[in-house]
């Protein structure tokens, strides 16, 4: 038989069990806070119509894109979690309630180039509020509450969410005289951080702009006085100030949020490419590690589901890929490994060939809620702990004869290397209030 040489595909990641229970421990944080806010969990297909995905994408999305062929359907992986809502909820909407909020976590798939803290296959955390004909400016100002209660929790301090303005950007682009190629503009802002303001500039002379009202453009977008600035533009295109209005009302609501100051700005140069946005846009940098780019991005949408159905469902949301920031923690050594990554807490180890007693054990510990695997090989007593060494079980609980005569186990703590002999209920009582700390998953500096 020929050996066929195993291997992951570039772009997609695999964890050994220690890591996993790590990205495992990222995931539960997001899940929890997401609870918190009162969210709800739902899953849609990593499959759909690619007629479904590919209403709103077109562009750059579809030659990203995963396609394929299955008799005759027309088939596409999801490449993010918003469109397959956007779909779910023109179907189901007379069983919700609305404001629909809820959040999804789960794997999407783009065909871009694999590179550093890029990855073909990803985790996005997403949650959106979904409104039944308006829905309110203030779930825009929750949206960064949100962020910073999870990168909290998740043990990260030094980030910013940028904030901006859909129609600040388009009321630019008309008060600049360029509102036929809005979108064209739109694309070549997004690209500023990535290529400079030399290059981008260049971009708008091609679109027709003139060197002055580029100049003109790339000084509004840089300025040190964002709202300043825009109050000084006050008056000169409606559109212009009601994206002012909106971004003065979701920033007013922020310190109430439980927002700081420092963890927020306005940054007029955030973009976001993908055109279904039309309101406030959001996207969050982790600030000792700028090069990977937003690790937390979304923003409002007027019509996403436009394409469904014929009811006004706007919404707002937030991304968070959870593939790319527990990559960048991972390279880093950030990752905190107090996070327990043992598949227990306890490994019963049977001394001799009664396996009954160390079963009735595990038994006990697990009704008492204690994580427990029973070792049921039959090896040398040494290679019974070198075992629960390797996996880090904190705790070994022996069941010899000694102990079956006596209803007890020998309680060993594997970190501290001591023991002690207690029955099985209060064997689970040391080990739960041994392991009760809450740790994050990233290191506190």
């Amino acid at each position: 038989m020929q050996r066929i040489k195993p291997r992951t595909l570039s772009g997609f990641m695999e964890l050994l069990p220690d890591k996993q229970a790590q990205m495992d421990a990222v995931l539960d944080v997001l899940r929890d806070t997401y609870e918190l806010y009162g969210f709800t969990g739902i899953d849609t297909p990593a499959i759909e119509s690619a007629e479904v995905l590919l209403a709103k994408g077109g562009g750059e999305t579809e030659k990203q894109i995963y396609r394929f062929t299955k008799g005759d359907s027309d088939l596409a992986l999801r490449f993010d979690l918003t469109v397959p809502l956007a779909k779910y909820v023109a179907m189901n909407y007379g069983q919700l309630a609305f404001p629909f909020r809820r959040y999804q976590i789960g794997k999407v798939y783009r065909g871009e180039r694999a590179q550093r803290g890029r990855f073909r296959e990803f985790y996005q955390a997403d949650i959106d509020v979904i409104g039944d004909g308006a829905l309110d400016i203030a779930n825009e100002a929750e949206m960064p509450a949100v962020i910073c209660e999870a990168f909290r929790r998740l043990g990260l301090e030094r980030f910013c969410i940028r904030m901006n303005n859909r129609k600040v950007l388009n009321g630019l682009f008309e008060y600049l005289g360029v509102k036929d190629r809005a979108a064209a503009v739109m694309t070549a802002v997004d690209k500023l951080e990535k290529i400079g303001p030399e290059k981008v500039s260049g971009v708008l002379t091609e679109l027709g702009m003139t060197a002055e009202k580029a100049g003109e453009l790339l000084d509004i977008l840089s300025s040190p006085d964002p709202m300043g600035t825009l109050e000084a533009l006050s008056g000169k295109c409606p559109a212009l100030d009601e994206g002012v209005a909106e971004l003065k009302a979701v920033t007013a609501l922020l310190p109430g949020l439980g927002v700081p100051d420092g963890k927020w700005r306005v940054d007029l140069t955030i973009a976001r490419g993908l055109d279904y946005y039309t309101g406030t846009v959001y996207e969050t940098q982790l600030l000792d590690y700028p090069e990977v780019g937003s690790v937390c991005s979304g923003g409002r949408y007027d019509d996403l589901a436009g394409y469904y159905t014929d009811k006004k469902l706007p919404g707002v949301g937030i991304s968070i890929g959870v593939t790319r920031l527990f990559y960048i923690l991972q390279e880093q050594g950030l990752l905190n490994d107090a996070v327990p990554t043992a598949p227990c807490d306890a490994l019963v180890i049977p001394l001799g060939d009664d396996m009954d007693y160390a079963v009735r054990c595990a038994a006990a510990l697990r009704s008492a809620g204690v994580r427990t695997q029973v070792y049921t090989e039959k090896k040398k007593t040494k290679a019974k702990f070198a075992y629960a060494d390797k996996l880090g079980v904190p705790y070994a609980a022996v069941a010899g004869g000694d102990e079956a005569a006596n209803g007890t186990v020998g309680l060993k703590d594997l970190r501290a290397g001591t023991q002690v002999t207690v029955s099985p209920a209060e064997a689970a009582r040391i080990i739960k209030e041994s392991l009760n700390t809450p740790v994050t998953p990233v290191k506190e500096k």
